[in-house]
């Protein structure tokens, strides 16, 4: 077995492996980005949790490579990007996507770029899509956060959710080893995925790669960010609302992620498209049939 795909041999100490088939790409930055197939260009964006990668998006990822240039960035703090103790802010992790857009456009033409995000990744994308609204083409938002709840996220612009003095404690070297790896051993991180599923069963590579990837150096330093909220946008909403590319967004009905109460302010908006599958917050491992022939229909000009 490859050792990104065992968490045994990931806590022996062996390098982490890549995360998806294709070539690697280096992108200023420090960032790691993987891409296959040929056609237009679509990019592909994780979420964050203590043991996010681009792993979390395989099946979009093979799926798409069949007919499309397919890009699947491993976000700051993340996967084999650059996981240096810094700061990890929405703002780093948009600048990050501009960064990739950027790049993808020297490789494949100025065309406007279609993207694919899930769960926190949806923030950065809205976000960067907003700012630079001619780069982004059509965005589809799986289980996005940022519609929890009844009140809507309207924070002064630009900032975020962080809980003051939350990650100074976290991050204290004395126990933040020992505290993260607590919160990925195997066990914990399968309890985790079980609560994003809905369900026991799992995708059983997505679970090894997870426990893997949180085993490589410095894997703590974005998550403890992303623990105290200081990833997580306050002004959120207002971003949603400021889209005028074509938005498709989808969510399940099962385990943690089925609070979508706040979507009424972007129901009406004629550029929003909406899906409800009977599965827990990532339906392309579940039900990916039903799944890519809705996506298709939307991602297909």
């Amino acid at each position: 077995m490859n050792a990104a795909l065992d968490p045994v041999m990931a806590r022996q100490g062996q390098p982490l492996g890549p995360a998806l088939p294709g070539e690697r790409l280096s992108i200023p930055g420090g960032l790691v980005c993987y891409t296959m197939g040929q056609g237009e260009p679509l990019l592909l964006v994780h979420s964050v949790n203590a043991a996010a990668s681009a792993a979390e998006v395989r099946p979009v990822y093979e799926h798409y490579a069949t007919w499309r240039t397919v890009f699947a960035l491993d976000l700051p703090g993340f996967g084999l990007s650059d996981r240096a103790d810094r700061e990890y802010t929405p703002r780093l992790m948009t600048d990050a996507l501009h960064e990739v857009a950027a790049q993808i456009r020297q490789r494949c033409g100025p065309q406007p770029l279609d993207a694919m995000a899930l769960s926190l990744g949806c923030e950065f994308l809205v976000r960067a899509a907003a700012e630079r609204p001619r780069n982004w083409g059509r965005l589809a938002l799986v289980s996005p956060t940022g519609f929890r709840g009844a009140k809507p996220l309207r924070g002064a612009p630009g900032a975020t959710r962080a809980i003051p003095g939350l990650h100074a404690v976290l991050s204290v070297p004395l126990w933040a080893p020992f505290l993260f790896d607590n919160l990925t051993r195997p066990k914990v991180v399968r309890y985790f995925l079980e609560k994003a599923w809905g369900q026991r069963q799992i995708d059983e590579q997505a679970w090894n790669y997870a426990v893997a990837t949180a085993r490589a150096p410095g894997a703590r330093h974005a998550p403890l960010q992303f623990l105290s909220g200081g990833l997580f946008s306050a002004d959120i909403l207002d971003v949603y609302e400021k889209l005028r590319q074509p938005v498709w967004m989808c969510h399940g009905v099962r385990g943690d992620f089925t609070d979508y109460r706040a979507k009424k302010a972007v129901e009406k908006k004629p550029n929003w498209r909406f899906n409800v599958f009977q599965t827990g917050a990532l339906p392309y491992f579940e039900r990916p049939q039903e799944f890519f022939a809705v996506c298709d229909r939307f991602l297909t000009r």
